[in-house]
């Protein structure tokens, strides 16, 4: 587009104008050219104002968000994908390493460019909430073994993915690694792809959904359950279940113990150092873990409506738990139905690890406390019933 003639009464005006421009691309530093860099891209620019110089400033201003909101989506795979929050224009400003000109035009008041912007790739990961080596989706990277990595946080009866508090995703955005492994942006389209409870219960729509937005076919499900208080875990057990295509292939885990005085953000982000390590090799050293799955119905012997609602959740959050399903209950003992992969004698092993003892008795599997003292002091009683009313049937957690 050709902009008219400056009247002759303004080429004085507009001659400043220009001297400015000029001192200020002067200052700006020298960038590399754009290539295939995703935090590097070029934007048209128009704006008007009282004058000149202020529609130039104006279009450097509205450029760069221009341009941020071109890379955002560039980094989410498509136009319209990104998700920009929202920030001043000192803050951009602050993200832009440098930036050129060219094809300007301008009259009194308006001004028109072509700008490109050279983006510091840290600061744009951090204001967009990026892993540090986010960059566009690669579909032909699959093949060589990319994989996307969901990291779903467990405390309890409770997990998440991309709601907040999850330090355990936290660690995984920090990580610096540039390996085949990578992360969601949590963008809007991501949550309605999938959310905590299918990721956990292994949806072969919802994981098959995500992986294609990403390009990928291997989408690993690495849920870290919470040893201890949230606040200070003692420790983590940590299960990656690797979907390919949608499909259960194999499933790995370990278990790490905080170190003394290790800060909790240490501990997650050595916690997710070591998880990626050994996904990267093969997991070599440590066997994978049984696909299978069984139902066993249990009669759990409680103390009150309180015990067993702290022992359901205690139960929630080991990883091989996928289900706890309340069939009656009464002052002494809870019925319930318990979903989990493995078998009867890795069930038995994972729940001796908090304290419960799962045995064998006459036609029925039951469960108790195996801490010094045997069973715990009543609670408060409560009449018998079963099944309980919805008012008393404690939610059963994540299922799915």
């Amino acid at each position: 587009m050709t902009l008219p003639l400056v009247p002759t009464g303004a080429r004085r005006a507009v001659a400043g104008a220009v001297l400015s421009l000029l001192l200020l691309l002067c200052c700006a530093r020298a960038a590399p050219a754009q290539g295939d860099d995703p935090y590097t891209t070029t934007v048209t620019v128009d704006a008007t104002a009282d004058n000149v110089v202020h529609a130039r400033d104006k279009a450097r201003l509205d450029g760069q968000r221009k341009a941020l909101g071109q890379i955002a989506d560039t980094l989410a795979g498509g136009a319209g994908k990104g998700k920009v929050p929202t920030l001043s224009d000192n803050q951009i400003t602050d993200m832009v390493v440098s930036f050129e000109v060219a094809n300007e035009r301008m009259t009194t008041v308006r001004y028109t460019a072509d700008y490109t912007y050279h983006f510091r790739p840290g600061d744009v990961q951090k204001a967009l909430r990026l892993p540090a080596n986010a960059g566009p989706p690669n579909p032909t990277a699959a093949g060589v073994g990319t994989a996307l990595v969901l990291p779903v946080y467990q405390v309890g009866a409770n997990v998440s993915l991309w709601d907040d508090p999850n330090p355990w995703r936290d660690a995984w955005l920090a990580r610096s690694a540039n390996d085949h492994l990578t992360l969601p942006l949590g963008d809007v389209t991501d949550l309605g792809a999938i959310d905590a409870d299918k990721a956990r219960g292994g949806d072969s729509d919802a994981l098959t959904a995500i992986g294609k937005k990403y390009g990928v076919d291997d989408v690993l499900v690495a849920l870290a359950a919470v040893r201890g208080a949230a606040a200070s875990p003692a420790g983590l057990d940590i299960s990656v279940k690797r979907y390919h295509a949608g499909q259960l292939a194999d499933t790995h885990g370990q278990s790490l113990d905080a170190n003394p005085g290790e800060s909790t953000v240490d501990f997650f982000r050595r916690a997710a150092e070591a998880t990626a390590t050994a996904i990267s090799g093969n997991w070599q050293g440590i066997p994978a873990q049984p696909t299978q799955q069984g139902t066993l119905t249990v009669v759990a012997t409680i103390s009150g409506l309180d015990d067993w609602l702290k022992m359901r959740d205690r139960i929630s959050g080991l990883p091989a738990i996928r289900k706890i399903e309340l069939r009656a209950l009464s002052r002494q003992e809870a019925t319930v139905d318990i979903e989990y992969t493995g078998d009867a004698d890795q069930l038995t092993a994972a729940l001796k690890g908090i304290d419960l003892d799962l045995v064998k008795g006459d036609g029925a599997w039951r469960l108790s406390r195996s801490t010094p003292g045997g069973a715990p002091p009543p609670g408060p009683p409560f009449g018998s019933f079963a099944p309980p009313p919805a008012g008393l049937t404690p939610s059963p957690g994540p299922t799915k």
